[in-house]
Order: C-alpha cells, then structure tokens, then sequence
C-alpha cells in the first residue's frame, strides 16, 4: 500500500526562476546529491521534458527509472513512473505558489516499491527523499 506524503518549503526566488530549476534535468547530477544520471528521453511540444531517464544512488536506496512527466507553466508539473526496477508505483509533483517575490514549494510524493518495506521505515525513508530534494532545490535557486 502506497502513502502519500508532502511537504513544503519557501524558496526566495520567483516561481518561473524555481521552476527553471526543476526543469533542468541534466543539471541534477550538480546538485542533487542521489543522482547520478539523469537524462531527457522526449520532449513535449512546449519544449521541457516530458519523459526523463534517472539512475539513483542514495547509499541503501538505488534506482533506474523513467518518469513522464506534465507541466501547467510555473504553476506546477506532475509525474508518473512509466518503469523502474525498485518501484512498482510513483506519482509525484511540485506545486509553486508565488508570495511577493517569494515562492513556496510543495512536493507531494506517492511511491510504491517492489520490494516489501516497513511501513515506518518506508515513511521515514519519504519523509528524507521530501526534506533533502526541498532543501537542495532551494540552495540550487538561491545559490
């Protein structure tokens, strides 16, 4: 059984310059700790990714996947697992909400794994891939 968790966080940037960032996914392997490839297999008609390659290495967690993904401008993008090897399940998204010249940031993540997990480890587990990808992303825009 899948959980869904979310969190948010405040990033001091515009919601267009944040979402500039999340859009650059050959860019992750400089600040996104876990990955080490990241690639865009096809594009959408308005030119960001919709359908991207990750291979992750988070030390007790690795993964290769392909995620597709839909955009709404700087509003938000979706994503769900087309494949992967340690997941049967994952949807996901940003949602950005500009406050003045801030934007806060919340990142929703559903996974289910092929693997059987404890529930409390699996929950502390999404609870630091929500809490590291926030905080890399906000030191990435802010940097």
């Amino acid at each position: 059984m899948a959980d869904q968790s979310t969190q948010s966080i405040v990033v001091d940037a515009p919601a267009s310059q944040v979402m500039a960032v999340i859009s650059d996914f050959p860019a992750y392997p400089q600040w996104v700790s876990a990955a080490k490839v990241v690639e865009v297999l096809e594009a959408g008609p308005d030119g960001r990714a919709a359908q991207v390659h990750f291979v992750l290495d988070a030390g007790a967690v690795k993964d290769d996947y392909v995620l597709d993904y839909t955009w709404d401008g700087d509003r938000s993008v979706s994503w769900t697992l087309v494949r992967g090897q340690m997941q049967k399940r994952q949807e996901g998204s940003y949602t950005l909400v500009e406050r003045g010249g801030s934007t806060e940031v919340t990142y929703t993540i559903t996974i289910d794994l092929s693997i059987p997990m404890l529930g409390m480890i699996k929950r502390k587990a999404e609870k630091v891939i929500l809490d590291t990808a926030l905080k890399e992303l906000k030191k990435r825009v802010e940097a």
